[in-house]
């Protein structure tokens, strides 16, 4: 039996291997991800059909993810349907060459390249893409939009397309959508304290934060040392207790191996670790109409797989992670109230944010009732 499991493995790294070098990375992927790298045959038909599609196709678009295809187990990235529904909706005119797990770059350097036109599209999260298109920012400010059903709300208003997503327009980008993950978690590294339940738990804990000053603050409002660390040294810096704590979601969480060093989870639903699929802009607008709409009409039917693919996506990542004895922790109404009344986005700490942002408090207090008023689209909170 060990055998043979050895044979397969041996086959198919060694048709990937072969798809790679003949210039079909995208085929290894697509083969990989429907299981049948394992077959010469199988594997060889995905490249042909890939090759064919991509030699019929009017348009070939790069799409760049930080994210290795199979993430969507934990992490509801979606990046192969993204890839399939756009060269469907388009009726094979559009063929996307997928860019995974970082090979094009990740975070901000990938937002840098799309922005300026290197690559034709990418995934990145708000808080990477926020210096370059600020406005997103807004979504880091707590309470304000943390659940994910908020977080929906939000970001599908006809508000936040005509403020929010004109300005990201200003700075070169065409948003395809904002998709949900889950809300940021309070997970503490093993060796260090116990669960965070309340702001007082936080007093004096070394916090990693990303590059958001907004996040920065609210840290520092809660108690916390917040500490600056670039999301390629977060591992080591937990490890070593340069960090006590970080706050992406369960699934990045999984994602990014860190179930063994860990010890302590708690579901705050403070602010939502949320992604964007975007476009560079002066590409997007050499499309012909019928393609732009694909575009739209694709990035739509992804969307709603991708909010039915949360809760399934987090119950695997918390199962995986209890293993390791990592223990999960929700807030009792009166801690929720707690964490609101400490943080929360309607303390005027959070006056200049509001209105830099947004424009002004005005178009700040309607993006605050789009984030209460439900839409067409439903998802299920953590």
């Amino acid at each position: 039996m060990m055998d043979q499991e050895n044979e397969i493995k041996s086959a198919e790294r060694r048709n990937f291997l072969k798809l790679a070098g003949m210039g079909s990375f995208t085929a290894a992927v697509v083969a990989g991800a429907a299981g049948t790298l394992w077959s010469s045959e199988a594997a060889a038909q995905t490249a042909n059909e890939e090759r064919d599609r991509e030699a019929a196709a009017d348009h070939v678009m790069t799409l760049a993810t930080e994210y290795v295809i199979g993430t969507t187990r934990s992490y509801p990235v979606m990046q192969l349907d993204v890839k399939e529904n756009l060269q469907n909706a388009s009726n094979g005119k559009i063929y996307v060459k997928l860019a995974p797990g970082g090979q094009l770059g990740t975070g901000s350097a990938l937002a840098q390249k799309v922005q300026g036109g290197t690559v034709n599209a990418g995934q990145f999260s708000l808080s990477n893409f926020a210096p370059f298109a600020p406005a997103v920012d807004l979504i880091n400010m707590p309470y304000f939009c943390g659940a994910n059903q908020r977080f929906v709300n939000l970001v599908t208003s006809d508000i936040w397309k005509t403020e929010v997503d004109a300005m990201v327009e200003q700075r070169g980008f065409k948003p395809m959508f904002y998709f949900c993950i889950d809300p940021r978690v309070m997970a503490v590294r093993k060796g260090g304290a116990g669960a965070i339940m309340t702001p007082g738990d936080l007093q004096g804990v070394k916090f990693r934060v990303p590059g958001s000053q907004m996040l920065q603050q609210f840290y520092r409002m809660a108690g916390a040392n917040p500490t600056p660390v670039a999301w390629g040294e977060t591992s080591s810096a937990i490890k070593q207790g340069v960090a006590d704590a970080l706050d992406p979601a369960v699934g990045a969480l999984y994602a990014f191996g860190f179930k063994d060093i860990l010890s302590h989870v708690t579901f705050t639903q403070a602010v939502p670790d949320s992604q964007v699929y975007a476009c560079n802009l002066e590409w997007y607008n050499t499309l012909p109409g019928d393609v732009q709409e694909a575009i739209t009409w694709a990035s739509e039917m992804s969307f709603h797989q991708n909010l039915a693919k949360v809760p399934s996506s987090r119950a695997f990542a918390m199962a995986e992670m209890a293993k390791s004895g990592v223990e999960f922790h929700s807030l009792s109404d009166d801690q929720l109230a707690e964490w609101k009344d400490t943080v929360g986005y309607q303390r005027s700490e959070w006056d200049g944010f509001k209105t830099e942002l947004a424009g002004s408090m005005d178009t700040f207090e309607k993006l605050v009732e789009a984030a209460g008023t439900r839409g067409q689209f439903y998802v299920h909170d953590a």
